[in-house]
């Protein structure tokens, strides 16, 4: 990725997050209003209102530090010239042919059993599984990867 692409990702991340943020303080300004009218119901509902920007704030919080250790990892990587390769073949819109992936996959899987305390197999596991379709074991696989590379 150029840095000219990286710097436009991060600050679509930064805006959004900042929209996302000026929604969540919306919320609980409206749900600090309903507690303070004293109202049993509205003391009800603004508590439970309250529970989505803790949610939010949390969830987050917890993206952001995935982002920044992936960040992290891929320099460490880089570093050493062992980054990921993204060399399967694509059909004329793009799209990555599932085939030529799942094949991709195999030996990603293989490296990740073989050394399960490496976090450089379970981070090329997770290009794998992406590549392979499969976002939500990708991103399990790279939460596997930042807490192997955290510790």
């Amino acid at each position: 990725m150029s840095p000219r692409a990286r710097w436009t990702a991060i600050a679509g991340a930064v805006t959004l997050t900042a929209l996302l943020g000026l929604y969540v303080w919306l919320v609980a300004a409206r749900a600090t209003a309903l507690i303070q009218t004293g109202e049993p119901v509205a003391v009800v509902l603004g508590v439970a209102f309250w529970v989505l920007p803790l949610v939010v704030v949390w969830l987050v919080s917890r993206e952001w530090s995935l982002a920044v250790d992936v960040q992290r990892m891929a320099d460490e990587l880089a570093a050493a010239d062992e980054l990921p390769v993204d060399d399967l073949p694509r059909s004329p819109g793009g799209r990555i042919d599932r085939k030529a992936a799942r094949e991709a996959f195999e030996p990603a899987r293989e490296l990740a059993e073989a050394e399960p305390d490496d976090w450089r197999s379970w981070y090329h596991l997770a290009f794998a599984y992406d590549a392979a379709g499969d976002r939500r074991r990708a991103r399990e696989s790279l939460r596997k990867a930042s807490a192997l590379h955290k510790a």
